[in-house]
C-alpha cells in the first residue's frame, strides 16, 4: 500500500487527547505517527490546511438490506454512501433475509463486504432464531465467525424470560446486547409520535411510554445479569433519564441516539410525507431536548445513523402503509454539526468523540483514534464547506431522506480507508 501524508491539518483525536495543527502518517494500512514536520519518504501528500484531520468516523447502527433485500439497498451500495458520508466504518443489523442468525451468514457478510465495500463493515447478530423472539440464535458461533454484538432490531423481543437469557450468554462472551426498545403491544398499529400533532393528522400514535417500558425492563436485567446493554436510537426524555440513573449506578449501560430525534420534532413534519416516518418516530420538542441535554451531559455515548434504506415503491404508498425507516449515511455528520456544534451545545471534539471513540468502546473495536499501529481509517471534516443535499444523487439505492434539498454549512470531504482515499469531495 502507498504511503499518504496528510499535511498541516487539525488533527482531533479525542482518545488520546490531541487537537493541534500537525501532520498524520499513514502507511501499509496503518498509522504511523501523528506529529509536526514529519519527512515524507516518498509518501503522497494531502494537504489539509483548514481542515480538521480526525480518526475515521463509525456508524454503529445501519441496514444494508443484503441479503433478501437488494433492491432497498446492496453491502456495496451502503458502504459508498457510508464513504461519501464521511464514515470509515458501519456496523449492519441483522435483519435481513435470511436474518444473519447463524455463522455462516455472518461470515458471507464479512466476506462479501471485503470483495465490494469501500468501508469496514462490522456484522450484528440476531438475538433469536429469525428474530423470533423465542429460539436464541447461535450467539457464540456468530461472534467466533465475527459478530460484534447481538440485536433483533426492530423486532424487540418481549418475552423477558428469553431476553435474561440472552443477556447471561451475552455476558459470558463478552458481547454488547443492543435492544429496539418497544412494547409492541402499546404501539400496535401506530404511524407516528402519540401527541397533538397525530390527533391533528388523524394518524395512530405511538406513545413514548412503549419505548420506556422497554428501556426499564432491559436496564433491570441488565443488573441481573452483569451484561453489557446498549439501547439503539433513543427518543424519549425519560429514557435518557433511566440511561443516566443507569451509569449513575455503575451498570453496564449505553445508548446512541440518531440525528434525526435531535434534529426534527413531530411539529416539523411536512403532513403524510412518508420520508418523515420512521421508528421510533420523531418525538415532542421536550424529547427533541432531552436528547441534546443527554448529549451534552455525556449521558449519550454514541450518535448512529440508523441508515434504513426502503424502495422507492415501498415508500410512496400511504403514510399508514409505508414502511418505517430513512437514510442516515450523507447527512448525520453535516446535522450533527449544525444541530449540536454551531448552536455551541458541544464542541467539535466532543461530536468527534461520539462518532469515534464512543461506537468503538461500545463494540471493542481496535479502531476509533489515530494511535500509531491502528488501522489507517481517517475521516476528514471541512466545517466551512456549503453544499445541498440531493437525494437523487445519491449512490443509496434508495431516496427516502427528509433533508433533501437541504442547505447545509459542514460536512466531510474526504474518507480514508486503511491508508487509501475513498472518497473525496
Amino acid at each position: 500500500m502507498p504511503k499518504l501524508l496528510i499535511r498541516n491539518g487539525r488533527v482531533i483525536d479525542p482518545a488520546n487527547g490531541i487537537d493541534r495543527v500537525a501532520d498524520v502518517l499513514l502507511a501499509s494500512g496503518i498509522v504511523r505517527g501523528v506529529g509536526e514536520n514529519l519527512p515524507s519518504r516518498g509518501a503522497e501528500e494531502f494537504d489539509a490546511t483548514g481542515l480538521i484531520v480526525a480518526p475515521g468516523f463509525i456508524d454503529m447502527h445501519v441496514h444494508l438490506r443484503e441479503p433478501g433485500f437488494e433492491s432497498s439497498e446492496t453491502i456495496e451500495t451502503g458502504a459508498r454512501a457510508a464513504a461519501v458520508g464521511g464514515f470509515t466504518s458501519i456496523v449492519c443489523m441483522p435483519n435481513t433475509n435470511p436474518v444473519n442468525d447463524n455463522a455462516h451468514l455472518t461470515r458471507y457478510i464479512i466476506e462479501r463486504a471485503k470483495a465490494v465495500a469501500k468501508v469496514n463493515v462490522f456484522p450484528i447478530g440476531a438475538i433469536t432464531k429469525g428474530s423470533g423472539g423465542e429460539e436464541l440464535a447461535s450467539i457464540g458461533a456468530m461472534q467466533a465467525a465475527g459478530a460484534v454484538a447481538i440485536s433483533d432490531d426492530g423486532r424487540p423481543v418481549m418475552n423477558s424470560r428469553v431476553m435474561r437469557r440472552a443477556m447471561e450468554i451475552a455476558s459470558s462472551f463478552d458481547l454488547p446486547v443492543i435492544d429496539h426498545c418497544e412494547d409492541i403491544n402499546l404501539s400496535a398499529g401506530g404511524d407516528m409520535h402519540e401527541g397533538k400533532v397525530s390527533v391533528r393528522y388523524g394518524l395512530r400514535g405511538i406513545p413514548s411510554c412503549s419505548e420506556d417500558v422497554m428501556v426499564a425492563r432491559d436496564i433491570l436485567l441488565a443488573e441481573v445479569t452483569g451484561a453489557r446493554f446498549h439501547v439503539a436510537h433513543l427518543s424519549t426524555r425519560n429514557a435518557v433519564a433511566m440511561v443516566a440513573e443507569a451509569k449513575r449506578r455503575g451498570l453496564k449501560v449505553t445508548c446512541e441516539v440518531s440525528p434525526h430525534h435531535f434534529a426534527i420534532h413531530d411539529s416539523q413534519i411536512i403532513p403524510y410525507d412518508s420520508n418523515f416516518k420512521m421508528k421510533p418516530p420523531i418525538r415532542c420538542s421536550h424529547d427533541v431536548e432531552a436528547m441534546i441535554e443527554g448529549i451534552k451531559s455525556g449521558v449519550v455515548d454514541a450518535i448512529a445513523t440508523d441508515h434504513a434504506p426502503h424502495s422507492v415503491t415501498d415508500k410512496i404508498q400511504e403514510f399508514e402503509r409505508c414502511p418505517f425507516g430513512i437514510l442516515g449515511l450523507e447527512t448525520a455528520i453535516s446535522i450533527s454539526l449544525e444541530r449540536l456544534v454551531q448552536p455551541g451545545h458541544i464542541s467539535i471534539q466532543r461530536m468527534i468523540e461520539l462518532f469515534t471513540t464512543g461506537p468503538a468502546n461500545i463494540l471493542k473495536l481496535n479502531r476509533g483514534s489515530l494511535s500509531p499501529g491502528l488501522p489507517a481509517d481517517v475521516t476528514i471534516l471541512d466545517l466551512n464547506s456549503k453544499w445541498t443535499y440531493d437525494v437523487n444523487k445519491s449512490p443509496s439505492k434508495s431516496r427516502n431522506s427528509p433533508f433533501d434539498g437541504y442547505n447545509f454549512i459542514g460536512r466531510a470531504v474526504a474518507t480514508i480507508v486503511s491508508g487509501e482515499p475513498m472518497w473525496q469531495a
